[in-house]
């Protein structure tokens, strides 16, 4: 039936209506789009469009506790390719492979990657500036000269094994550049534009630069000239005696602060690839462990005064060995020491004499000081690859384990564990956690960020007690097994120590770890010193060998840190070969004849001038030197040293 006009004419108003109404919803959500939506979608278009570069965050320089610095960043650019832009890729990979002496064919396929940018790599990577302003006077389309930061270490191979290095992206791998990589290494930064779909730049468009946030500057503990006399005397052990690993630690037994640190054979950080991976990828000092030997003595001397199991007056005999449930137990001299003190046992490193300490204690009690000592875990230094050493299990203790034990033997243990441990017993008992870290200081204004405070573990002993183990690790120096590291005008206590080496499950007669554990002022430690020597060709006892090491880092160590002498130290005990030290006479308004009627052999005098009367000497009156040495004299018709004027005595 056909339709009516009214009914068309109704049709065709409600079609306009749809129509008009489809129209202003269509005109309102572009109105939407493009005024609400229109900022939003621009900056997703460009954000689409964006390429970025990126720019390295300056890595934060690592310096000593005075502020030297150990390692820090040199300016070494980096060459990138936009491959949309390059032109000529052939052409181009040709220039730069004549430019950087690299492979063509390589650098070719790093130019046409799919990626929107690519470094050149490896040979375009921190490049010398003659080289990036070579290459950028080119001007090659889609190439790019990029700032970048090379790590430097201007001291070489000092503190190399608590520094550690950085691999090609400015990456901590090993050390403190490991263990603190994060807050060194900052938030980089970049170069943006904004390129079309085939990925080249758009006419009138401007490049935006985001500044990197650099890292934090990491001051250390370390004091660089502590470290350079430990790793003198550390070179020095090497030539003179051929050992397969040398090992020092120098701490501050106050707070923990690992003072100096280092191993042999060594190596440079900023060229580690040239060394073998043993030397650069453990860090002996936290790492290696071994059975200490009679180190380990200062523990159950502590433990034992601590718990009154022994008074060092009392008197023991040491036949030069004892029997513990059937086993023969030793002590290092033949025939034993005889008749002795406890004092005597010490000083004189008797293992019968420890032995009975540690029956006294028992086991349970034994342990638990050595646990609470802080052997059997790691101490939680800041550093990478500590171990955790090697106690009994208490079910597998018994008599035999119980005394080998007490005198160093059967357990292993990590050189910072017996130095942490040791400085707790000296320093009033107790134990701080060690660090390396001191500091975080911004890096655009100095400002402190973040202090490391000293962490006090735990209360191990009394100070009473401390103080017994002070005085009496001094007569070890002083009268005992120590000799050779005492130090003239310095109170210094210490133990030596010589243990066997387990070479293929089985004790070693030929091949030992002689160690020595020294600290000065005895009575007031400043600064512990330990060190080790394993398998030193020729002498093999602690005594001999690391003790004169530990002297030569700790007399040095002492006048660098302005320390004063003392003159209340104990008197040495000299057996046959030690060199005497005596104190150089006032021998000024002295008439010659009678300094040579007078004057016994400790000396050796030199003449400037023929007068008859002494106006001046060299060394001074009161100077202690060994016996033996040249006093010079000037007379009266000579010159005094220095221009002089007559010397006041």
């Amino acid at each position: 039936m056909k339709a009516s006009n009214v009914t068309v004419r109704r049709r065709l108003f409600a079609a306009l209506i749809v129509g008009t109404a489809i129209f202003l919803a269509l005109a309102v959500r572009l109105a939407y789009v493009q005024i609400w939506l229109g900022p939003e979608l621009s900056d997703k278009a460009e954000d689409s469009w964006r390429r970025d570069i990126p720019v390295t965050a300056k890595r934060g320089e690592i310096l000593d506790r005075n502020g030297a610095q150990l390692a820090y960043n040199i300016s070494s650019p980096t060459v990138m390719a936009i491959p949309a832009q390059i032109q000529d890729p052939q052409a181009t990979a040709s220039k730069l492979a004549a430019a950087l002496d690299a492979s063509q064919e390589k650098i070719y396929k790093q130019l046409t990657t799919r990626a929107s940018s690519a470094y050149i790599k490896p040979a375009g990577r921190k490049i010398t500036q003659e080289k990036a302003r070579e290459i950028r006077d080119m001007k090659l389309p889609g190439i790019v000269v990029t700032e970048d930061n090379k790590r430097y270490y201007p001291f070489g191979s000092l503190a190399a094994h608590v520094l550690g290095f950085t691999g090609i992206d400015n990456q901590g791998l090993t050390g403190i550049e490991l263990k603190y990589n994060r807050t060194l290494t900052g938030i980089g930064g970049s170069i943006s534009y904004l390129a079309d779909a085939a990925g080249k730049s758009m006419p009138g468009s401007t490049d935006e630069y985001k500044k990197p946030l650099d890292g934090l500057n990491l001051q250390l503990t370390i004091d660089s000239n502590i470290q350079a006399i430990m790793e003198r005397e550390l070179d020095q052990a090497m030539l003179k005696y051929q050992p397969n690993h040398v090992i020092a630690i120098a701490m501050d037994p106050n707070n923990g602060e690992i003072l100096a640190m280092g191993s042999r054979p060594g190596y440079e950080p900023g060229n580690y690839k040239a060394y073998p991976v043993e030397n650069y990828n453990r860090n002996l000092p936290i790492w290696m462990t071994y059975e200490p030997g009679s180190t380990f003595k200062i523990i159950t001397l502590a433990a034992a005064l601590e718990e009154k199991k022994v008074n060092l007056t009392e008197g023991f005999f040491d036949p030069g060995a004892i029997e513990v449930a059937g086993a023969r137990l030793r002590c290092w001299k033949r025939g034993g020491h005889g008749s002795e003190t406890f004092q005597q046992v010490v000083e004189n490193s008797c293992n019968p004499g420890f032995v009975v300490m540690g029956q006294r204690l028992g086991k349970e009690k034994l342990f638990e000081y050595i646990y609470n000592f802080g052997f059997g875990k790691k101490t939680g230094i800041d550093l990478g690859g500590e171990e955790n050493g090697i106690m009994f299990k208490p079910s597998r203790v018994g008599p035999v384990e119980l005394a080998t034990t007490s005198f160093g033997q059967g357990v292993s243990v990590t050189p910072i564990q017996q130095i942490t441990a040791v400085s707790a017993a000296v320093n009033g008992g107790k134990l701080f956690k060690p660090h390396v870290a001191k500091a975080w200081y911004n890096p655009d204004n100095g400002a402190l960020v973040e202090e490391m405070k000293p962490e006090l573990v735990r209360q191990v002993i009394s100070e009473a007690t401390s103080k017994q183990v002070r005085e009496t690790l001094e007569s070890v120096v002083a009268n005992g097994t120590g000799r050779n590291a005492f130090i003239d005008g310095y109170r210094v206590g210490g133990k030596t120590g010589t243990a066997q080496k387990v070479v293929n499950g089985r004790y070693s007669a030929s091949e030992h770890i002689v160690s020595f554990i020294g600290f000065a002022p005895a009575d007031d430690p400043k600064v512990v010193v330990y060190a080790a020597v394993d398998n030193p060709q020729g002498i093999q006892f602690g005594g001999l060998v690391a003790a004169p090491l530990v002297k030569g880092i700790m007399e040095d160590t002492l006048r660098y840190m302005k320390v004063p002498p003392r003159k209340d130290q104990m008197d040495r005990k000299y057996v046959y070969g030690d060199t005497k030290v005596v104190e150089v006479p006032n021998l000024v308004g002295m008439n010659v004849t009678e300094i040579y009627e007078s004057m016994n052999m400790n000396f050796q005098l030199a003449k400037s001038g023929t007068g008859g009367t002494v106006i001046s000497q060299v060394p001074k009156a009161g100077t202690r030197v060994e016996q033996g040495s040249t006093i010079r004299i000037y007379l009266s018709d000579s010159s005094p040293p220095e221009g002089g004027k007559p010397q006041v005595q």
